[in-house]
């Protein structure tokens, strides 16, 4: 018999509880030995709830119990997560996570711990929710070099985006209607504003380069400012917004962001609607692929903390995950990508192209007739730093969204 403990029993924390329970036998026969949970880790009690009899309030009963050879870290934040899983490590005892916080911040120090000890420190659940995507990272595309991680890594964002394009609603409206649904935080900025994606990406593309990406150099945009007129021009040119992360390795160059983007039809992920996620990533032996599932929501992430207790079962003394040097990957400045540029602009093609293609060069116009007083227009590709300086000089912009591809 194999005994873990579990670190917190907020949402995840429970579904994690109910997957092994509900899954017990099959859990067991894939890991070839029985998995008990011996202890729950929370400052709560839960009169009434079978998990009671579990529940310990002193990580210290944890780490001295040498029963214990999995510890699952459960609890978000960096502290005291990131302190719990290092003396967790340090005690022999491997630990999975789905805190991305943690893992984009101390994951190359965490997993180097490991690795000299034998361990595992293993993370599915952080990127992506339910979506395998680091175990594919970790061992099926070992033979591969990737250049490009692409993703819808949230599904709050993914949904109001979803929604305000179906129903025609402002971002505000579509965001309470979420938080009533629990698909958002009562405080969603982590999510709104970019930052739960960044951290995501950062460590995609840490263990995809094998150095340490900050999520602190990430350029990192959200959705709050895009309206339901900017969904309307999105219709007008036949495309969709989404929030994408991106990381690309261009020659010896390495750059990384999050923001909205405007998708073609053609796109694979022009589709991914709702609260679902979807990662695609390009190696140069490989080519494409896609990988999509349920990005969030307390089973199909739990499902993915469990079938990494199940690994770490299976491969109690030896470590089976990549690590990534501490050494950071230096990231060029977003100033020097290239890419067409959809921007809102005041006035009329007939008062205004003129001058816009004097700045620009030639342009697409979009019109949208029943809007008075402004119209869009697509660039050429330029660079970020290129369409900064215009964009100034032109000095009448609303708004700008960037497009996916070159050629779209």
């Amino acid at each position: 018999m194999i005994q873990i403990a579990v670190l917190g029993y907020g949402t995840v924390g429970s579904g994690v509880v109910e997957v092994i329970n509900t899954n017990h036998s099959s859990i067991n026969k894939k890991a070839g030995e029985e998995i008990n949970i011996k202890y729950v880790l929370d400052l709560r009690d839960f009169p009434g709830d079978p998990i009671q009899e579990k529940i310990v309030h002193d990580f210290n009963i944890i780490l001295n119990d040498p029963e214990i050879k999995i510890v699952v870290e459960v609890m978000g934040g960096v502290e005291p997560a990131y302190t719990f899983t290092k003396q967790a490590l340090l005690a022999g005892k491997s630990v999975c996570t789905s805190n991305k916080e943690l893992v984009a911040r101390h994951g190359a120090e965490l997993l180097e711990i490991a690795r000299e000890r034998n361990l595992n420190y293993l993370f599915e659940a952080s990127c992506g929710g339910g979506i395998p995507i680091i175990r594919p990272l970790n061992s099926s595309l070992t033979a591969d070099e990737i250049d490009e991680i692409t993703g819808i890594l949230n599904g709050t964002t993914n949904y109001i985006l979803t929604e305000m394009e179906q129903k025609g609603s402002d971002f505000a409206e579509v965001l309470k209607k979420a938080q009533e649904l629990g698909y958002a935080e009562r405080n969603p900025e982590a999510d709104v504003e970019g930052y739960d994606a960044c951290r995501k990406i950062a460590i995609l593309s840490s263990l995809a380069f094998g150095r340490q990406v900050d999520f602190e150099d990430i350029y990192t945009e959200g959705i709050s400012k895009i309206t339901a007129t900017d969904i309307k021009y999105a219709k007008a040119m036949d495309k969709s917004i989404k929030l994408l992360a991106v990381s690309r390795k261009v020659g010896e160059s390495f750059y990384a962001m999050v923001s909205p983007v405007l998708l073609g039809p053609s796109d694979p992920l022009y589709s991914v609607n709702g609260v679902f996620n979807a990662i695609f990533v390009h190696g140069n032996v490989l080519g494409d692929a896609m990988f999509y599932g349920s990005g969030a929501g307390k089973l199909p992430t739990a499902s993915a903390v469990v079938s990494d207790v199940v690994d770490e079962a299976r491969h109690l003394h030896r470590s089976v995950m990549s690590f990534w040097s501490s050494q950071k990957l230096q990231l060029t400045d977003i100033s020097n990508s290239q890419r067409r540029f959809f921007v809102r602009v005041k006035g009329t093609p007939e008062q205004s192209l003129a001058n816009i293609e004097e700045i620009f060069g030639t342009v697409q116009p979009v019109v949208l007739p029943e809007l008075e007083g402004e119209f869009g227009f697509i660039t050429e590709v330029i660079s970020e730093a290129e369409y900064k300086a215009k964009a100034e000089r032109l000095g009448s912009v609303i708004s700008m969204i960037r497009l996916r591809r070159e050629d779209d």
